[in-house]
């Protein structure tokens, strides 16, 4: 929010020299956020001229110049930067007479942009000067002409200093508003905080006896005025508060659209980002700084009949300010009348009924909206306002009426219009809720000791309404433009904030002895370190996702997958949370080579979303958070979360080797996709098994599932890893080959050994010897090797599969696998015989389970 100061002064007893950076400092002090301080960017001479002379002068280029004389000061008086009183003055611009007052920028004057004025040789003169657009001076985008003085109804005296004059002179503070506050959205709401922060006296500019007696005579009761009804449908379907809570209608009639806003309402509006528009939007868009409720003005003679708020129809459709026809939603808020929708309530009006330069008689609606409303309505639409943005963070109700009236005062003042006694009023007050606060909270939250009258002191000063409600007990009502103050919490801030932030001490907590980090922190750094030293690189994506990617890479049987919506996605094609975590690794890789990085083996540990079959998500009702929830509310709470296990991910693509001297390039594949596996199990302490199967994400015959197989001899799958699918790797514009690991790492970390025993160095040689075993070749080559490991016993040390082979001897359904085995017992030097009586062991088994026989 910007404010000018000289419109803070209006409201706020401000010093008379003060400073920006000290108003924005007591800001800071009632926790606002300081953000920067604004001007015209106007310097040096800047004056009132009166143009004597006016001569066109064609140019060769087609062109026609107008050589000025131009008096800038009174005869015979010095001008502001000691030069002439009359000087010639070379212009473009068409749109002024001899004898129109304009802006001057003098030789030494700064303009917006650095531009800097000197008197120069141009078009065969020396100009002495420029005479100056809107645009120029930082007043508005108008460009067609300069600015002469009496279009704004201004008969200045000659030399007279026009940054005084059109507010050029003036500065502005901005803070950022936090979203709970949206009354500080508002000259109003900035007034009060900097009298909270200050002490100085705050005149609230809704408190007027001329606006409440506009208010009461447009409601006055005239048999010949020409009424708007308004109606107001219920609609209890929609999940949030009353959609309405006042509509407020206020007729002007007979203003003139034509005449122009006047200067300090101009430099106003452009110091608080507000670009000027024509008078009538200018009144409405000012009131709603000033007041922090958002105005909107009809031309009367384009409605039809009634005013009307409603939620749209199915099919709706709507031309909005912008020009654009919009879809509506069954839930958002429109204003219509007889045709139909006008206007998208609280967000953007519609272009059927827009003020115009033709208009004459105006309607000006000041309501209250339900914030949840708008706010969807906005992001529904991507059409974020002014309006919106303070809609969405609340606007007090009790306000709508007296700034309907200012809108009309001003309106009456400044457009020459005439209140009408036909308004409408529709009112649906929230009842505010009185709260209780136990006069020793404030000490007990924030550990500063309060006096009672501080806290009632802070607590009136803020509006709220406060008394004894028992012993040690105040009972209190907050205002009804502090919709934040909900609970005991929000009032011990309160308490907080005006009563100085200082006195809050600053304690660290002390960490409580014997405690680190937790096993599964502890092995999730740990693996993220292992796979870092290996050579990929750690990278963070969003965990949110398309419904088609979350099936793609979730059940491995092509079916739907269970998955988490978001209610507010910021992104609508994306309103899904991850199931898998490669449709995020895919969307960087994706990035990382269309900049030329086309060489990756990147990896990410995140959080999965995986919602039970048929769970119910959320709760019906949130706990109150002034307290620690009950625990059957933090049960209701859980029960209505997914399950969240961390995930592993990692896309490997492009050359794992580059090209050198007597070295060939190598390229990422699926056996480095399994390394990897097995770097994880190595970093958690987990023996994870490979074995070959099928996964629509990935390569047919190139994907192997990940086992894991517990204490009590379960297999567990704890995901996969291979070679993604040609049309996969295609979709994302990658090359054919992508390999790729799908990894429930929480999983893997609790089905990991809990205590890891370095084993004992044997003294005593080993046994080697190799085994061959033909079996079908659909059978997996990890259930063979898992057979041969049993059925050998403790003396096989290790097993490795060396070869696959299917060819020449054997059936073309079989293959042969060969497996290198190691033999060695611990307390002597074994025999072959014993060697190979283990080895026959593993292969009897292995024939028991797949019909494996031993390859002559």
């Amino acid at each position: 929010m910007r404010a000018p100061i000289g419109w803070l002064r209006e409201v706020v007893d401000l010093p008379v020299q003060v400073k920006p950076k000290h108003v924005l400092d007591a800001f800071v002090r009632v926790g606002l956020e300081d953000e920067a301080v604004h001007g015209f960017d106007v310097t040096g001479p800047v004056v009132v001229g009166e143009v004597l002379e006016r001569t066109p002068e064609p140019q060769s280029n087609g062109k026609t110049i107008n050589w000025c004389l131009v008096r800038v000061a009174p005869e015979g008086e010095e001008t502001a930067d000691g030069g002439a009183d009359v000087r010639g003055i070379v212009c473009g611009a068409h749109n002024f007479e001899v004898g129109d007052k304009v802006v001057v920028t003098l030789p030494g004057a700064v303009l917006p942009g650095g531009f800097a004025i000197a008197a120069r040789k141009t078009y065969g003169h020396v100009s002495d000067g420029m005479i100056a657009s809107v645009r120029e001076l930082g007043l508005g985008d108008e460009h067609d002409g300069i600015l002469v003085l009496a279009t704004l109804g201004l008969d200045p005296e000659v030399g007279s200093d026009a940054k005084a004059l059109l507010g050029l002179d003036e500065q502005a503070i901005e803070v950022n508003v936090t979203p709970d506050r949206g009354y500080a959205m508002s000259i109003r709401g900035l007034g009060r905080e900097y009298s909270h922060a200050t002490g100085a006296t705050f005149h609230d500019p809704a408190v007027r006896p001329e606006l409440e007696a506009i208010a009461h005579d447009a409601l006055a009761t005239d048999p010949g005025a020409v009424r708007v009804p308004v109606t107001v449908t219920e609609d209890t379907s929609v999940r949030d508060q009353d959609a309405v809570t006042v509509f407020s209608g206020t007729v002007v009639t007979g203003v003139d659209p034509t005449l122009p806003t006047p200067p300090w309402m101009r430099a106003r509006l452009t110091l608080a980002g507000i670009r000027p528009l024509g008078l009538l939007i200018d009144i409405t868009n000012y009131v709603m700084l000033e007041l922090g409720q958002p105005i909107h003005g009809y031309d009367l003679s384009r409605l039809r009949g009634g005013i009307g708020v409603r939620r749209a129809e199915a099919g709706e459709r709507l031309e909005t300010l912008d020009g654009k026809v919009r879809d509506l939603s069954t839930e958002d808020l429109v204003i219509t009348d007889d045709r139909g929708a006008i206007g998208l309530a609280g967000v953007m009006g519609g272009a059927e009924t827009e003020l115009g330069p033709e208009t004459t008689d105006v309607y000006i609606e000041a309501a209250g909206f339900s914030p949840i409303s708008i706010a969807r309505t906005a992001r529904r639409h991507k059409l974020p306002s002014e309006a919106s943005r303070r809609f969405e963070r609340g606007v007090d109700p009790r306000v709508a009426q007296v700034a309907g009236a200012r809108v009309a005062e001003l309106m009456v003042l400044l457009a020459g219009g005439e209140l009408q006694p036909s308004g409408s009023l529709f009112t649906r007050f929230p009842t505010p809720e009185a709260l209780t606060l136990p006069v020793d909270a404030p000490e007990r939250i924030m550990g500063v000791e309060y006096a009672d009258d501080e806290i009632v002191g802070a607590l009136t000063a803020v509006g709220c309404e406060v008394w004894e409600e028992a012993p040690g007990v105040l009972g209190v009502t907050p205002p009804s433009w502090r919709p934040d103050l909900v609970n005991q919490v929000a009032l011990v801030e309160e308490v907080g904030r005006l009563c100085d932030f200082e006195r809050i001490p600053s304690v660290l907590p002390v960490a409580p002895p014997g405690r680190g980090l937790t096993r599964e922190q502890r092995l999730r750094r740990q693996t993220a370190d292992v796979l870092a030293a290996w050579g990929a690189t750690e990278v963070l994506s969003y965990p949110f996702t398309t419904v088609a990617d979350n099936d793609r890479f979730g059940r491995p049987d092509d079916g739907t997958t269970p998955a988490v919506k978001l209610a507010n996605a910021l992104d609508a094609t994306t309103a899904w949370l991850r199931t898998s975590m490669l449709p995020g690794l895919l969307g960087v890789a994706h990035r990382n080579r269309s900049r030329g990085l086309t060489d990756l083996a990147i990896f990410e540990i995140g959080t999965l979303f995986r919602p039970g079959e048929g769970q119910e998500l959320g709760v019906a009702e949130l706990p109150d958070t002034s307290g620690r929830p009950l625990d059957a509310e933090l049960q209701a709470l859980a029960d209505g979360l997914p399950s969240q296990p961390r995930g592993l991910g990692a896309v490997l693509v492009g050359e794992r080797t580059e090209k050198s001297p007597h070295l060939a390039a190598a390229d990422y594949g699926w056996q480095d996709a399994i390394e990897l596996v097995r770097r994880v199990g190595l970093a958690t302490a987990c023996e994870i098994g490979v074995r070959q199967a099928t996964h629509h994400a990935f390569h047919p015959g190139r994907c192997a599932e990940l086992v894991v197989v517990d204490a009590e001899g379960t297999s567990h799958v704890v995901g996969y890893a291979g070679e993604l699918h040609p049309d996969v790797a295609e979709a994302h514009d990658l090359p054919r080959v992508v390999g790729a690991v799908d990894l429930d790492l929480s999983a893997v970390i609790e089905l990991g050994r809990r205590d890891v025993v370095a084993a004992t160095i044997v003294g005593f040689p080993a046994a080697t010897q190799d085994l061959s075993l033909v079996v079908a070749a659909d059978v997996p080559a990890g259930d063979v090797r898992a057979a041969v490991v049993e059925g050998a016993g403790e003396l096989l040390e290790h097993v490795h599969l060396v070869d696959d082979y299917r060819g020449r001897g054997l059936e073309d359904d079989e293959k042969s696998l060969t497996f290198a085995l190691r033999f060695r017992a611990d307390d002597r030097t074994l025999t072959a015989a014993e060697a190979t009586a283990a080895k026959e062991a593993g292969a009897a088994l292995a024939g028991e389970r797949f019909g494996a026989r031993i390859r002559a």
